[in-house]
C-alpha cells in the first residue's frame, strides 16, 4: 500500500516513537528510550522553531516514515533528523519521497548544505545517504546514551 505524505502535527510523537523504537529494535544493543526524545512531545512545533519541519508517511492506518529538517543557527546549512522508514516499507521509494520534501524546503531556505548524523550500525541508511550525493566525513562522536551508539556525519552541498 503507497503511503501518504503529509506534514507532522505534534499528536504524531507517539506515533513516531513507536516508529523509531521499531527500527532500534532491529539493532542489537540499540534501546529505545523515550525519555531521550522530549521533542516527541511536540515534534511539530520542535522543528519549527528550529526553522525546519518534519514530516511522516502514514499507510494503511499507520505511520511508516519520518524526516526531520532543521536549520542549523540560523545559517544556510540544514540538518536532517528522524530519517526512519518501517521495514515493510523499504525500498519502496518512500525515503526518496521524504527526503525530496526535504530538499525543496533547502531550496526555498536558501540551504547551501545537507548535513546529518547516523548510527555507525546503520549501514543501509549509510548507502541511502551516498545514492543521495552525501559524503560521509572524517569525524564520528560518541552518543553517551542508552544506545551507547557511535555516530558518523554526512554532508552533502545543495547544487
Amino acid at each position: 500500500m503507497p503511503a501518504l505524505i503529509r506534514d507532522a502535527v505534534d499528536a504524531d510523537g507517539p506515533a513516531v516513537a513507536r516508529l523509531i523504537a521499531d527500527v532500534f529494535a532491529e539493532y542489537e544493543g540499540c534501546p529505545f528510550v523515550m525519555g531521550e526524545f522530549p521533542e516527541l512531545a511536540a515534534p511539530a512545533a520542535h522543528y519549527a522553531r528550529r526553522g525546519g519541519r518534519l514530516w511522516v508517511a502514514e499507510a494503511g492506518g499507520r505511520l511508516v516514515g519520518s524526516l526531520a529538517l532543521s536549520r542549523v543557527d540560523g545559517s544556510e546549512v540544514f540538518e536532517l533528523g528522524k530519517v526512519y522508514v518501517a521495514r515493510s516499507h523499504r525500498g519502496s521509494g518512500l525515503a526518496q519521497a521524504l527526503y525530496a520534501r526535504a530538499l525543496e524546503a533547502v531550496l526555498a531556505g536558501g540551504g547551501r548544505r545537507i548535513r546529518l548524523w547516523t548510527d555507525t550500525r546503520f549501514h543501509s541508511g549509510h548507502r541511502f545517504y551516498e545514492k543521495l550525493g552525501f559524503v560521509r566525513l572524517p569525524v564520528s562522536r560518541y552518543l553517551a546514551d542508552s544506545t551507547r551508539a557511535w555516530e558518523y556525519a554526512f554532508e552533502r552541498v545543495v547544487p
